[in-house]
């Protein structure tokens, strides 16, 4: 056991310089991480909240964590914002930005920050007895946070019903919530006011469970065409339509995710860009020996796109990692690209012959193409990519302990955790069937975290 205080806030850049700490993926100070949680953007900040051990490096005693970045890069922990109480520990959720000032929780001028989390009853000595069930939490200045006293605001329904994801339903002018019920079932409710809801349907994800989340995304660019997708907590989703009381799915159970990590993604209840943002947990990414535990992945970004089978998501790190690019390593006499802090954007594009195979080692873990099987393999893990216009197009963003492998534009996506870098830091292509390379961009990054 330990207490995250022995780390304290002023001392953060040193406490991120250990070798084995990630350097562009978030991780919290000490202790454990999981769910990312009311994603929203307020006062000028992204928050990013977390499900939290704040006592210990494995999971319990659930705390919502707190984060804050203007640029979804550098991030800054914050106060732990919501913590257990005789409701149940603080299971996942989600936040928005009461703008219009429903709920009454806000002040003229200064709308609320509203988190909706799960009060996960009989998860502790005080909620002993007491069910699973959703209540608030407010910010006025987005630091500190008051639990009113009318919670919980959804009572229990059944089973352990969890993880609201609230937005704003424009054509309806109320909020929706996506509730998660039990099995892949999923309940969507509705509200006025954030506290007091009815519900309306349920919505069903085959093979997934926990943690939905629901929003529009227009297809091919064009808003006139916009679509739902309804998204389940391993990234399986569904695109359709919501009228605001049904969700109508038009493509069966998708996967977003062929690698070997990623889990509970959630995306931003209002970027300013006008994206859809997400972040997920890279739910195995064990690191052991330290006083910390889990990552969070890169942020994405989400557009919808039209292909041959249906509209698909296409799944792309944000442009703000621009901010740590170096200039492009080159090649060395031993067809090398050296990159001496093992940070690493890589981007290699190469036109497929009807045999053979291509491989690149990116710190000595190899991504592999064969051109027989039409697959692309990372440790046990391996997908189904069709050329395009006979080329294959491959981006990798490398930190200690994951690649996030996104092939043809984000149309697959390959998030990988692993700590088995050899000692060889850079990338190195072995193209022994002689495929044309029209593109090999090899991009050093700079840590986000000021360790001066």
């Amino acid at each position: 056991m330990f207490l995250a205080v022995l780390v304290p806030a002023m001392h953060q850049d040193l406490a991120y310089a250990e070798p084995s700490r990630p350097q562009f993926h978030f991780t919290s100070r000490t202790g454990w991480l999981n769910d990312p949680n009311g994603l929203a953007y307020f006062g000028g900040e992204y928050h990013l909240f977390f499900q939290h051990n704040p006592f210990g490096t494995q999971w319990g005693n659930m705390t919502w964590g707190h984060a804050v970045s203007r640029d979804l890069v550098h991030w800054r922990q914050l106060d732990n914002p919501i913590e257990p109480d005789s409701l149940g520990t603080i299971f996942s959720g989600s936040a928005v930005v009461d703008s219009r000032n429903t709920s009454g929780l806000g002040r003229p001028g200064s709308p609320a920050l509203v988190c909706i989390y799960t009060a996960a009853g009989g998860t502790s000595d005080a909620s002993k007895g007491k069910p699973f069930s959703q209540c608030l939490a407010f910010s006025l200045d987005g630091r500190t946070f008051a639990k009113p006293s009318f919670n919980p605001v959804v009572a229990h329904i059944e089973a352990e019903n969890r993880d609201p994801k609230v937005i704003w339903h424009e054509a309806t002018h109320r909020w929706v919530m996506a509730l998660y019920l039990d099995g892949n079932r999923y309940a969507l409710l509705s509200s006025q006011n954030l506290k007091d809801w009815t519900r309306m349907s349920e919505v069903e994800v085959p093979g997934a469970s926990e943690c939905p989340d629901l929003f529009a995304l227009p297809l091919d660019g064009d808003r006139s065409k916009s679509k739902w997708v309804f998204w389940g907590g391993n990234g399986m989703y569904r695109v359709g339509s919501f009228d605001g009381t049904r969700f109508s799915a038009d493509t069966p159970a998708l996967v977003s995710n062929f690698g070997n990590t990623g889990y509970a993604a959630q995306t931003y209840f209002n970027d300013p860009k006008g994206r859809r943002v997400q972040i997920a947990w890279h739910n195995n990414s064990n690191f052991p020996d330290a006083a910390w535990n889990q990552e969070m992945g890169f942020p994405t970004e989400l557009r919808l796109v039209s292909t041959p089978r249906g509209p698909r998501l296409r799944i792309w790190p944000v442009a703000e990692i621009a901010s740590l690019r170096e200039p492009a390593s080159v090649r060395d006499s031993h067809g090398f690209y050296p990159v001496s802090g093992g940070l690493m954007d890589v981007s290699v594009t190469f036109a497929p012959k009807s045999s053979g195979s291509l491989g690149i080692l990116l710190n000595g873990v190899a991504v592999r193409y064969d051109a027989a099987s039409q697959e692309l393999s990372c440790l046990d893990k391996r997908v189904k990519i069709e050329p395009e216009r006979g080329s294959v197009r491959l981006r990798v963003l490398v930190d200690r302990g994951s690649l996030e492998i996104y092939a043809q534009d984000g149309l697959v996506s390959m998030q990988m955790f692993t700590l088995a870098f050899s000692s060889e830091r850079g990338v190195r292509i072995s193209n022994p069937d002689g495929w044309k390379l029209s593109r090999v961009d090899v991009r050093p990054l700079r840590s986000a975290w000021n360790q001066g």
